[in-house]
């Protein structure tokens, strides 16, 4: 059976589209949409495959839910299926971002929309809360995982240590621990849902297709022509803004941001922050805040912030002179650009490596161990970001705080979706702000 054909090229590509305009939720909804479509009701791909890419996604640097989707659609259809799904992921994001900035940077300091955005940081806040919540309690099955995710945020907030290395030693920690206990880790972490077709066009038995299948020539020459595109887009930047400027410099920073930040895009963003705020100057913590607030609301992947910091930096330091607009657009799509490129590099060149192991039963346990130090590493940015918000210039915020428990309950316990919580957050604000009770009860 040669399941590629299964299902056509223009099916596919219509589904991707599709996704790309409903992929709201950050990663666990984007993973939740991408199983619930694909597994449960279309068939195409079976839970064990699912689940195993998603590992694979999950232990890579960059943006899990979209490296998911390219590697899907390269299992289809090859490289140009990996390259449309991956990037009809992002695109719609990345237009609906840079229209989001202008208004942002145009309009941001009018009163009426600062309330807003007042009201929306403390939900920021409960939402990476919710999402620590949601992953946990999935993750976190025996007391050595829930262990594992305490040392990664103990690492992290205690010792500063670097997000690699918390990684790294969660996976070493899960391949010592997984030989002597494996049953802590083997545990699966989905059941099959009712009504999941008992057999998917690429099942768990289907033969792995010829461009799936690991070549060294293959690998070299994927590595080349990515390793090309990217010498000849910052070549290009370098010559034109200088090697020092701000597009070459958003170049720079942002690979290394692909190939650094592990743990998905919530482990990604205190370093990013960091960087942006603090050594580049591109945009101030209030303005990371915003710009995390926006990209909530707004499908895609979470990183996709980068497109927001891209705007804003290239804006304010008027790349381009008078021309802001054009400025902020071409800084939004380097940021876009340099972060993503990595991901379809790590795809399509280790896809074939993930095909050939994907009945190696002593992977399990690192991946599943590094997914318990996710949690304690999305824990230590809801930390982050509170301080920010619920302490500002080092006095408790008593109407945030209060914003931020309503709607961690919201998301939590009434599973409420994310879009209502932060629309409910930002009219708060605003009713706040025009009743002049901001920072009081």
């Amino acid at each position: 059976m040669n399941f590629i054909r299964s299902v056509p090229f223009s099916a596919a590509l219509r589904f991707w589209t599709y996704l790309g305009f409903v992929s709201f939720g950050g990663p666990a909804g984007q993973i939740a949409i991408m199983h619930r479509e694909l597994v449960e009701r279309r068939g195409w791909i079976s839970e064990r495959r699912f689940l195993h890419a998603l590992n694979y996604c999950m232990v890579l640097p960059g943006p899990e839910a979209q490296q998911l989707a390219t590697y899907i659609g390269w299992l289809m259809h090859g490289a140009w299926g990996g390259i449309v799904a991956g990037g009809l992921f992002v695109l719609p994001s990345l237009f609906i971002l840079v229209a989001l900035s202008w208004i942002y940077v145009t309009y941001g300091s009018v009163p009426a929309v600062a309330a807003v955005l007042y009201g929306i940081k403390p939900a920021v806040v409960a939402i990476v809360l919710a999402a620590a919540w949601r992953i946990g309690s999935r993750a976190l099955r025996h007391p050595l995982l829930w262990i594992i995710a305490a040392a990664a945020l103990v690492a992290l907030t205690g010792f500063a240590a670097p997000f690699p290395a918390v990684i790294l030693g969660a996976g070493a920690i899960g391949l010592a621990a997984g030989r002597v206990a494996p049953h802590v880790f083997n545990a699966p972490l989905h059941a099959p849902a009712k009504g999941t077709p008992s057999a998917a066009l690429i099942d768990d038995d289907t033969p792995t297709p010829a461009h799936a299948r690991f070549s060294r020539a293959r690998l070299a020459l994927i590595v080349a022509v990515f390793v090309a595109l990217w010498g000849a887009a910052f070549a290009l930047l370098a010559a034109a803004f200088g090697l020092h400027g701000d597009l070459a410099l958003m170049a720079r920073f942002f690979t290394q941001a692909a190939f650094l930040t592990f743990g998905g895009a919530y482990a990604a963003l205190p370093y990013v922050f960091q960087s942006a705020v603090d050594t580049y100057g591109w945009v101030t913590a209030a303005q990371m805040m915003d710009g995390l607030a926006l990209g909530e609301t707004t499908p895609g992947p979470l990183i996709m912030l980068v497109a927001f910091v891209g705007y804003v930096g290239a804006y304010t330091k008027h790349v381009f002179g008078d021309a802001l607009f054009a400025a902020g657009a071409a800084g939004a799509v380097v940021a876009t650009f340099f972060t993503f490129l990595p991901s379809f590099m790590f795809i399509l060149a280790g896809g074939p490596i993930v095909e050939h192991t994907r009945d190696e039963p002593h992977l399990t346990a690192p991946l599943t161990a590094i997914t318990a130090a996710v949690v304690g590493v999305i824990v230590s940015l809801a930390l982050f970001f509170a301080a920010h918000v619920l302490w500002p210039n080092g006095r408790l915020d008593v109407t945030s705080v209060a914003i931020a428990v309503v709607a961690t309950a919201l998301l939590v316990w009434k599973r409420v979706g994310v879009i209502p919580v932060i629309l409910g957050s930002g009219a708060a604000g605003w009713l706040l702000a025009a009743s002049g009770l901001q920072g009081a009860m």
